[in-house]
């Protein structure tokens, strides 16, 4: 590293390469050329920064200037005023939405200052392609000390002394789950990476795997080493090209290193890993029907128990865990159980990692210790609601969870808060809705996913769940009636109480949450027969206000079902029979007299 006197790190994960990174970099490096200074600087594509709002974000070193959302026509300026004359670009700095104040430094954004990065240490610091740069940050250390130095009891002590749960959804006690596949009797055991991430709107686990993914094969090896397995599967969404790439290659280098393979470090130690692509189906994020897929069946669940660490992939004890979870066990064996419990809540320490998006300013992926309240990260480090709109409520868990309301926004994120709000904690989806969106329409939203998604195994699932739709759009359209509303509530607890797996028994969680914080909204649907927020069609009316309209035919004019009646000079009124509520026109009106009724 000394050869370089600068270093630019640009993000590469998938929102950046999709906001056109490889342009940015490939105009860095032609101006780097240009200017005589691509020999003593050194460029990398890193991972993540979190920051996926404000992409493609640029890092420079050693002053640690942050660039934000950079275009291929700016690295030329870049070059010829920072890197040659040590003048940032001020433009580019960020902007906070609520102050307007610009900062050169992400450390002191107010994004980054509530977060502590642990499973994200790593994602936009080094190469994810080189192992050489996680080998110089740490890397591998704590493979080398568990085992020339740990038994396989000491490592699992370790992770149970932790308090590291699962965070994958469930929260189960990662050091309980190795302890069950370790105790287990048997000639072969495995270790399986859950990288089945197929939430809408959840980007945390891709991220980490395009980030970071040494970490996940180290953590993988350390699990294995614990509970005596030879064999290791990550199984993975052939949709992530570029994360599957990434761990392709990492897995690839660290055989080439010896730290996967045969004897590693020198001990009797034999652990390897390969990986089987998904096909997307969602159910496969749950154990057993993802270990039905790795064995090439469909991907139903099982019957449990027995549980996958009793009795699991090819019928041998088997330990899954998402890459979240398997992200923090490396730090967990170098810094110890109580650096872990130092951070978070009593029951719930650590951190979780969770994809902030919707109607919010600072769109990312952020990781914040358990036990911080709901508004902080709406607002400290959200930047509050987009376009200064009310808050409404924010979805949590993805389509098996629930909304949280205006009147819990200050509840402590842990597992066990969450869910007496009526969420959950899931894989780590926070998606926030404000004053505009109906919880009738979002409740409807997540239940036709979920639909889509059963496998159809059990009747609970695949029957009740259809029926808890078809009601939804019964009030949607205007067909409700008010036994429709204690219909979703009872069919809901009985397919929560009933499904065979995890994503039947929280599939209705976004129709009981939401009918019981937004009952008023659901009985407008129902008694008055309107939308509050105007989303719903069904319910729709667009009406122009007499006194508003100028007739100046606008309107008229870009109406596709020609609905619209009225000559220039007098007022326009709108046919509500041959209306299709697509509001054109209601964008078109320069004087605002079309409105939703």
């Amino acid at each position: 590293m000394s050869n370089y006197r600068l270093q630019v790190l640009i993000c590469g994960g998938t929102g950046c390469v999709s906001s056109g990174c490889l342009d940015v970099q490939e105009a860095l490096i032609e101006s780097l050329r240009k200017h005589g200074l691509y020999e003593e600087t050194k460029v990398i594509k890193v991972g993540c920064f979190g920051f996926c709002e404000q992409g493609p974000i640029m890092k420079v070193y050693p002053d640690n200037t942050f660039y934000v959302r950079v275009k291929a026509e700016d690295c030329a300026e870049i070059v010829e005023e920072h890197l040659l004359k040590g003048r940032p670009v001020d433009r580019l700095f960020f902007k906070e939405p609520s102050t307007g104040e610009r900062y050169s430094h992400h450390r002191d954004m107010p994004f980054y200052q509530s977060q502590v990065r642990v499973a994200l240490k790593l994602c936009g610091v080094v190469d994810p392609e080189n192992i050489e740069d996680y080998i110089a940050v740490d890397g591998y250390d704590a493979l080398a000390k568990a085992v020339t130095e740990m038994t396989p009891m000491q490592i699992i002590d370790t992770i149970k002394a932790s308090g590291l749960r699962g965070r994958g959804g469930a929260g189960f006690p990662t050091g309980v789950k190795w302890e069950t596949a370790h105790n287990a009797k048997s000639d072969k055991k495995y270790v399986i990476c859950n990288a089945d991430e197929g939430d809408p709107g959840a980007f945390m686990d891709r991220s980490i795997m395009e980030g970071d993914p040494h970490s996940v094969i180290e953590a993988m090896t350390l699990a294995a080493y614990a509970i005596g397995a030879d064999e290791g599967v990550v199984y993975i969404r052939a949709e992530y090209p570029l994360a599957v790439n990434r761990l392709e290659i990492a897995i690839g280098q660290a055989r080439e290193y010896g730290l996967l393979g045969k004897n590693i470090f020198g001990t009797d130690f034999s652990f390897d890993i390969s990986v089987s692509l998904g096909a997307g189906a969602f159910v496969c994020g749950e154990e057993t029907a993802l270990i039905n897929s790795v064995q090439g069946q469909r991907g139903e669940p099982s019957l449990k128990p027995p549980f996958p660490a009793q009795v699991g992939l090819w019928k041998k004890p088997t330990v899954i865990n998402n890459v979240e979870t398997l992200a923090n066990i490396p730090q967990i064996i170098n810094k110890g159980a109580d650096w872990f419990q130092s951070i978070g809540a009593p029951g719930n320490s650590g951190t979780k990692v969770f994809a902030l998006a919707g109607k919010i300013n600072n769109v990312g992926l952020v990781e914040v210790p358990m036990g911080i309240k709901v508004s902080d990260i709406i607002y400290k480090i959200g930047g509050g609601i987009r376009g200064g709109k009310k808050f409404k409520a924010m979805q949590t868990g993805g389509p098996s969870g629930g909304c949280i309301s205006d009147e819990n926004i200050d509840v402590e994120v842990t597992f066990e808060n969450l869910q007496k709000v009526g969420s959950m904690m899931g894989s780590g989806g926070m998606i926030v809705m404000d004053e505009d969106d109906c919880m009738v329409d979002i409740a409807k939203f997540y239940l036709d996913f979920t639909v889509e998604e059963s496998c159809g195994k059990c009747t609970p699932c695949r029957i009740g769940n259809k029926r808890l739709f078809e009601i939804l759009g019964r009030i949607s359209e205007g067909k409700g009636k008010l036994s429709d509303l204690d219909e979703l509530r009872d069919l809901g607890v009985i397919i929560k109480d009933s499904s065979l797996c995890g994503l039947g028994q929280t599939a209705p969680n976004p129709v009981l949450s939401t009918i019981k914080f937004f009952a008023e909204e659901y009985r407008a649907h129902v008694e008055d027969r309107k939308c509050p927020s105007g989303v719903c069609k069904g319910l729709l009316r667009y009406v122009i206000i007499p006194e508003k309209c100028i007739a100046c035919t606008l309107c008229k004019r870009v109406c596709p079902t020609e609905c619209i009646i009225g000559e220039p000079k007098v007022t326009h009124v709108i046919d509500q029979e041959r209306c299709i509520k697509c509001g054109a026109c209601e964008s078109k009106c320069p004087k605002r007299a079309i409105v939703r009724g």
